[in-house]
């Protein structure tokens, strides 16, 4: 327990050999260090996770996840230890509200940065159905806008064919009709389109000339469709019409595991949001309370800095550093002392130089004084 304790002191940023004078303030800093070493190891865990859907289904996923994780979260640990350690309880709290505000500020985006990553670990299963049905929608949309183009791009093949079609479920009806009234004719019964003479006679002849007739036209209409049919295939297989099909479920599974970052971070914006784009509160709720548990969380250490009464140690190390400014500004005014003197010394000196060499040579060229 000792080195437990003596490592979350120094993960707190604590001066060890001041707080061991002082029993009363042991727990509250081996507190402060585990909520700060525990942050750091979220933040490695949620960049490290991050990390491994940049290089997902590569060789380098895992090496690049741990070593980016391991990074993240040392520099999360040195940024939270410093934040916490520049908190001088020697001020009033207002000041030391003010000078903690930036720092909770910085905590504040720590946290939102750490827990996205970790939301998208716990909303893994809810994500990947999200993908699946995000994919399925933009496949069935990425066809129809091909198909929407490919119609403009021939709409006056596309009408051509419609009018043929009309015309040939026309001529078929027709020619139906044509053939019951010439076997009326034929067999002698008597209509308002038939002449109630049996047998295969001159109006049975004209009838079945105009059914030919119609027959003939009927063949014509078709094999144009068939024309027609061959070149609306030939070019959805040359511009890749046919290419486009559905996901299938096998598919769909294989895309949304290779998802990347962006992808899955847009599906966990999309869960928060019901089919007709209203807000889904549950959905919501649950997001956000993760987000703001992992902000506290990172804040949580700053927050018990500040709550903290002032004890003995915060005394003693503010003695400390009063202490050592005070014993700075001795050893200025001793080296400023040191060097008037010696200032005062070298003058001295050259001035007993310059008067000995001017009783030994009182000549004009004495006035030119050495004062090296």
């Amino acid at each position: 327990m000792k080195h437990l304790s003596d490592f979350f002191w120094f993960c707190s940023g604590a001066h060890t050999g001041t707080l061991k004078k002082y029993p009363t303030e042991h727990n509250k800093y081996v507190g402060i260090g585990a909520t700060i070493f525990f942050t750091a190891l979220f933040a490695a865990l949620s960049g490290g996770y991050a990390m491994y859907f940049v290089f997902a289904g590569t060789d380098l996923a895992v090496l690049s996840a741990v070593l980016f994780g391991l990074i993240w979260g040392l520099a999360i640990f040195n940024m939270d230890r410093y934040i916490v350690s520049g908190i001088s309880k020697s001020g009033s709290g207002f000041k030391q509200f003010l000078q903690a505000t930036p720092r909770i500020v910085l905590a504040v985006l720590i946290g939102i940065v750490i827990s996205r990553p970790l939301e998208l670990r716990i909303f893994d299963k809810e994500i990947r159905q999200q993908l699946k049905t995000t994919y399925l929608k933009d496949q069935r949309i990425r066809i129809d806008t091909l198909k929407n183009t490919f119609e403009l791009k021939y709409k006056t093949e596309m009408q051509k064919t419609a009018d043929l079609k009309n015309e040939k479920d026309s001529l078929e009806k027709d020619i139906n009709r044509s053939r019951f009234i010439l076997n009326q004719e034929v067999f002698g019964d008597k209509t308002n389109q038939t002449s109630g003479i049996t047998g295969y006679g001159t109006y049975a002849k004209q009838k079945e000339s105009v059914l030919l007739k119609k027959e003939q036209r009927l063949e014509t209409v078709r094999q144009e469709i068939a024309k027609l049919d061959t070149f609306f295939q030939n070019r959805k297989l040359h511009e890749g019409l046919l290419d486009q099909k559905m996901y299938s479920a096998q598919q769909l599974d294989s895309l949304a595991k290779v998802a990347g970052f962006a992808d899955r971070n847009r599906a966990l914006g999309r869960l928060t949001y019901k089919e007709d784009g209203t807000r889904d509160a549950d959905n919501w709720l649950a997001v956000s309370f993760i987000a703001f548990l992992f902000i506290l969380f990172e804040c949580l250490p700053v927050i018990v800095k500040l709550m903290s009464n002032k004890g003995p140690y915060d005394v003693a190390l503010q003695n400390m550093e009063d202490t050592a400014v005070y014993q700075s500004g001795k050893t200025r005014e001793k080296d400023y002392s040191v060097i008037d003197g010696v200032h005062e010394t070298r003058v001295s000196r050259s001035l007993e130089q310059q008067k000995q060499r001017f009783a030994e040579n009182p000549s004009p060229d004495s006035e030119k004084y050495d004062w090296d």
